[in-house]
């Protein structure tokens, strides 16, 4: 099968789209988290070590899709079957992005609705998380054209009010309490690998959604490497920053503090419409393969797909946000890893030796559910 060449993206408009799927608020907050239980040189350390392995995830993901010139969920027919794709994997793919979608929609509703109070305007967070779901839904309608447009303007906006929410924070005395910081508590480099190689592990497994429309296996690598990781690490630091330096992870109230509520709340939309942009097309994606909708029709299921995580964040999903993370950490991350032994290991990485799997593949599903059982008892 050969791309057509409106659907043919550069490495370069793909990486765009994952730097905007990393610059986000659990980034941000990820990096908060490591740097309360060890020093800045090791926060960034981990963040660099788990965000490399996400890469490297990522590239053996993505060249498939790139080979195949299809998403992740239909690659997955081979190892797990057509069935075991369809009525498995990609339900288990939709209610993760649906769910990413909904956490992300709710976050920036009830940081809009807090924005607002400052000018005395009263907006529920239901309210306002309907309507930063819609405006995030409709940009997600038009698919890798639109998102790529969206990042090129979002991310170097994105990476500048960063850098000035970091320089700000350095100031007075900011410097000398990240110069002399010393963790009142001891993490351990593990839970710090897992915790962040988790905040990203369903990026890897659906990267194969956006690696489907570059044509070479370089292209992958390249966008994945240069995409993800300056990104990542901006974010991991700047979160770790902000918390040495101003007490909390939080940009919005960075700039609150600071005098300049629109740029915290600027950054802070930006962040999450960029990645939720992501979570509804490939939340799409998924539906159609679990109702064997035409490829047609995809603009009807990513419209599904966002209004369903819309409704989630209207009824105000963030407060599951642990126990819904702990089940997806344990169920996502071993689908890529079936998959890639399937591709890699067993077929050695050539293309003419994937065939899809009639029915349901009882071996890689049953392969899924020990590493899902590993992750959920580990």
């Amino acid at each position: 099968m050969k791309l057509k060449n409106e659907q043919q993206q550069s490495w370069l408009s793909l990486a765009f789209v994952w730097a905007g799927a990393m610059i986000s608020v659990p980034g941000l907050i990820i990096g908060g988290t490591l740097v309360a239980g060890m020093p800045l040189w090791e926060a960034l350390l981990t963040g660099f070590i788990g965000y490399g392995i996400i890469v490297i995830l990522m590239i053996l993901q993505g060249i498939q899709s790139s080979d195949l010139q299809e998403p992740s969920v239909k690659v997955a027919s081979q190892v797990f079957g057509i069935q075991g794709s369809q009525k498995i994997i990609s339900i288990i793919l939709a209610i993760a992005c649906l769910g990413w979608f909904g956490l992300q929609a709710n976050v920036s509703g009830g940081a809009f609705t807090n924005f607002l109070k400052i000018y005395g305007i009263d907006l529920p967070v239901s309210l306002s998380s309907l309507i930063w779901g819609i405006i995030m839904l409709i940009s997600a309608l038009y698919g890798i054209k639109i998102l790529k447009i969206l990042n090129y303007f979002a991310v170097p906006v994105l990476v500048l009010v960063c850098l000035y929410g970091l320089v700000a924070s350095l100031r007075n005395n900011g410097w000398a309490a990240v110069s002399q910081y010393t963790p009142q508590t001891a993490g351990s480099f593990m839970s710090g690998l897992s915790m962040t190689v988790g905040s990203f592990a369903l990026g890897a497994v659906i990267a194969g959604d956006y690696s489907q429309y570059v044509s070479s296996r370089k292209d992958v690598v390249k966008a994945a490497t240069l995409g993800i990781l300056p990104t990542g690490l901006l974010m991991i630091g700047v979160g770790a920053v902000l918390t040495i330096a101003s007490n909390t992870a939080d940009i919005t109230e960075v700039f609150m503090n600071l005098g300049f509520p629109v740029l915290g709340i600027i950054a802070l939309i930006l962040a999450t419409w960029t990645t939720n942009a992501v979570n509804a097309f490939s939340g799409g994606l998924a539906l159609i393969n679990v109702f064997d909708i035409p490829k047609e029709k995809e603009k009807v299921a990513v419209g599904a797909a966002g209004a369903i995580g819309t409704l989630l964040a209207v009824v105000g999903i963030l407060n599951y946000f642990t126990p819904i993370m702990s089940v997806l950490s344990a169920m996502v991350p071993p689908v890529a890893g079936v998959m890639i032994a399937a591709y890699w290991l067993i077929n050695k990485g050539d293309r003419t030796k994937w065939q899809p799997t009639p029915g349901v593949n009882k071996l890689g599903v049953f392969s899924w559910l020990i590493g899902a059982a590993v992750g959920a008892f580990r």
